[in-house]
């Protein structure tokens, strides 16, 4: 049950941190100028890169965990429909932000990073789903547990 909570954890972390994102910081990269860009960008990699690792790492580790060992009550389509989206979120952010975000690194260019807020729109909309999704297996769970009791 301890990584069920974990996923769920996690995953609401990604939705709020994707939306926060995607609404606040990534529009704000467009106002720091284009001196100082360079030394801000490097610093946004170092800094969120272990924030965001991490909790994606704990999030897939646990929703491939739950595959193999779904709680009782949770319908598997729920769980595989999380791993499907989970490798949408995984793929955009290999094939497509990280190397937005190396573009970046060299220099600041307004097409790449209109490029980039585009693009995370997919991640965007994958997390939400996700935690839409995680949020069913929860009231699942619960309905399931109540029913026991």
């Amino acid at each position: 049950m301890t990584i069920f909570w974990i996923n769920v954890a996690s995953t609401w972390f990604m939705v709020g941190l994707i939306w926060l994102i995607q609404m606040v910081h990534y529009p704000l990269f467009g106002y720091v100028g284009t001196k100082e860009f360079m030394t801000f960008h490097e610093n946004h990699k170092i800094l969120i890169t272990p924030v965001v690792g991490i909790v994606m790492i704990a999030e897939l580790v646990t929703a491939v965990i739950i595959i193999f060992q779904i709680p009782k009550g949770i319908p598997i389509w729920m769980a595989i429909v999380g791993i499907i989206l989970l490798g949408v979120i995984w793929f955009s952010t290999l094939l497509l932000q990280i190397p937005y975000h190396n573009k970046l690194t060299s220099k600041f260019d307004e097409s790449v990073l209109k490029m980039l807020v585009k693009t995370n729109w997919i991640r965007t909309i994958c997390w939400s789903l996700r935690g839409i999704i995680v949020l069913m297996m929860l009231d699942t769970l619960i309905k399931t547990h109540n029913k026991i009791m």
